[in-house]
């Protein structure tokens, strides 16, 4: 029985539809918010020190993020791109009060203790820059779900950096105490979570290199940390 061959025009197609496959969940892995594109970088880098304020800041990223692009899908694309910045973080700031509303309920101390990084989060790079140059290009599905994981590779990124920032700097786990033999107090300040994210950086770039995508670029290049 003869064997029925594929047109050429399906084996383009196919790499393409892969390609696109993938780059919804580049957020995660792939092309990472921090590591890779070096986003939102600065509540990292001072908050990311317990797990107390990574809980409080993973929830208000993800809730502000999540809410302000989707609601800012809505916005007629025909505008230009500087009204519909403006309006992207006034959709964000509107959002940011409920959030910050619901915030001081559950994590009152860690409000304070973040102090500017809190509101900060209401702006950043995944609300202002990515959301046009890269989320309301795609299909509002594919965008959603794109969202999603870079909203949780930023998630990921805070919880890891603040347990173990939190465990080698002040010997505890969530406030807890525990066995801990070698403390690095450095660890727990701003130039120690520099340090830690630059060493956190390598190492997920060296892993993009061996698994073959070190090629590729990530985000836009902004490194403002916002």
């Amino acid at each position: 029985m003869p064997r029925l061959r594929s047109s050429p025009l399906t084996e383009r197609r196919l790499p393409l539809m892969n390609k696109k496959k993938t780059a919804v969940f580049d957020g995660l892995l792939g092309d990472n918010t921090v590591l890779s594109s070096l986003m939102v970088i600065s509540p990292v880098i001072m908050c990311g020190n317990t797990l107390e304020n990574a809980i409080a800041l993973i929830y208000a990223f993800s809730a502000i993020t999540f809410f302000a692009v989707l609601l800012g899908s809505f916005v007629p694309r025909r505008l230009p791109y500087a009204a519909k910045i403006i309006i992207n973080a006034v959709i964000a700031s509107v959002v940011y009060i409920p959030v910050k509303s619901v915030a001081r309920e559950f994590f009152p101390e860690v409000i304070t203790n973040v102090g500017i990084y809190f509101p900060l989060l209401a702006v950043n790079s995944l609300i202002v820059v990515q959301s046009e140059t890269r989320f309301y290009r795609m299909r509002r599905l594919s965008m959603t779900a794109s969202l999603v994981f870079y909203i949780l590779g930023f998630d990921a990124v805070m919880i890891v950096t603040a347990f173990i920032r939190e465990l080698f700097a002040y010997g505890t786990i969530a406030g807890r105490l525990v066995d801990a033999d070698t403390l690095i107090s450095g660890l727990g300040l701003p130039f120690g979570g520099f340090i830690f994210l630059g060493l956190l950086c390598g190492l997920y770039r060296k892993l993009r290199s061996v698994s073959g995508r070190g090629g590729e670029t990530g985000g836009d290049g902004n490194v403002s940390g916002n």
